[in-house]
């Protein structure tokens, strides 16, 4: 899959910030982005991990930054 400078599929800035705001759609959106960059362990990390540290850390840094929390590269 080709790489994109956005998280969330390369949606919208503004779109993924709404989708982060909300805990659930940013749980499964972000597990989606982990599997779909080819990155196994860290999407299974996140199924493992689904919590409101991990949203609260995706939703600051997608503000931020417009990226989700990259904690484990595998």
């Amino acid at each position: 899959m080709a790489k994109s400078n956005k998280d969330y599929f390369g949606l919208g800035r503004v779109i993924s910030i709404i989708l982060a705001i909300i805990p659930f759609t940013a749980w499964i959106l972000g597990i989606c982005t982990r599997f779909s960059e080819g990155k196994i362990v860290a999407g299974i990390i996140r199924i493992i991990f689904i919590g409101w540290l991990v949203w609260l850390v995706d939703l600051v840094l997608m503000i931020l930054r417009g990226r989700i929390w990259r904690l484990l590269n595998i």
